[in-house]
């Protein structure tokens, strides 16, 4: 099942997928649930399953994507350095704990969204990543049924500023820009991906692949991610780890290559999806 969030018709709502249509879930469910994080909070996702032989109300040409997750209150944990070829790139030797920075909400934009550049850099990054949606309330979690703790899976775009990232030890400057990332198309319940790790990620720029890497690449796999992550965080439903980049940034090139007004960007895993974006200058009138 895929599930999704968007706006129409002037409100905020969150639905179905059905072929190349949307069934709208919120608008039946509103009195309950105003989000699709609050369907995870409350355990509910089977009550959207009995809702997928319903109608479409919309086509995905009439709506507006939002980010999976848009909720303000969510906990975006992203993972630095987490795939072996990005590591070798970047000149970094193995960690030996997951490098660990956080998003914000209002960072993010949805599928076919622009992505801004900043007028403060020109070091505009991509980075294509596997998104990881909680599902349940994790505390103390083991590797072995730390997958019994996901909701579902996603595309993630950290789109990252280089030279602001760069500037201190932590990253958070540079990972933050208002809509410079982006989540989505939609959540691919885990029921349908028993093996993250079988997954392939391809990153396109204007047409071309810049990153195509096995999940099974990471450094630190889900599991691990999970049992680190909920040792020093209660993560809560709708929560989101994001996993990390594969090898082929433009920061790791020579010359660097970076995302300029009238890009498109694509993020594309196997079994889950596309997100794409446009990239526009920042507008600071």
């Amino acid at each position: 099942m895929r599930l999704l969030s968007f706006s129409v018709e002037g409100r905020e709502t969150f639905g179905i997928l059905k072929n190349d249509s949307v069934i709208d879930a919120g608008k039946r469910l509103q009195s309950d649930f105003h989000s699709l994080r609050d369907v995870l909070s409350a355990g509910a996702v089977n009550l959207l399953r009995g809702m997928t032989e319903i109608e479409p109300d919309f086509e995905l040409s009439e709506i507006e994507f939002l980010p999976v997750i848009p909720d303000p209150a969510a906990k975006f944990l992203c993972v630095g350095v987490n795939y072996m070829p990005h590591i070798r790139e970047m000149g970094r030797e193995r960690p030996d704990f997951p490098v660990i920075f956080t998003r914000f909400a209002d960072s993010l934009v949805g599928h076919a969204a622009a992505m801004i550049r900043p007028n403060a850099s020109e070091q505009f990054d991509f980075e294509g990543e596997l998104a990881v949606i909680i599902g349940r309330r994790a505390r103390h979690v083991s590797r072995d049924n730390a997958l019994d703790y996901v909701a579902g899976y996603s595309c993630f775009n950290d789109g990252s500023i280089r030279d602001f990232q760069k500037r201190a030890l932590q990253w958070t400057p540079g990972k933050n820009f208002h809509h410079s990332g982006s989540f989505g198309p939609w959540l691919v319940t885990a029921d349908e991906c028993p093996d993250p790790s079988k997954l392939h990620l391809e990153t396109r720029l204007n047409g071309k692949v810049v990153q195509s890497e096995s999940v099974a690449e990471l450094c630190f796999d889900i599991p691990a991610l999970i049992e680190h992550c909920s040792i020093w965080t209660q993560l809560e439903p709708g929560d989101v780890i994001v996993t990390g980049t594969p090898g082929g940034v433009g920061a790791g090139r020579t010359p660097p290559l970076w995302m300029r007004a009238g890009d498109r960007v694509e993020v594309e895993i196997s079994g889950i999806g596309k997100l794409e974006n446009p990239i526009v200058d920042e507008d600071t009138n």
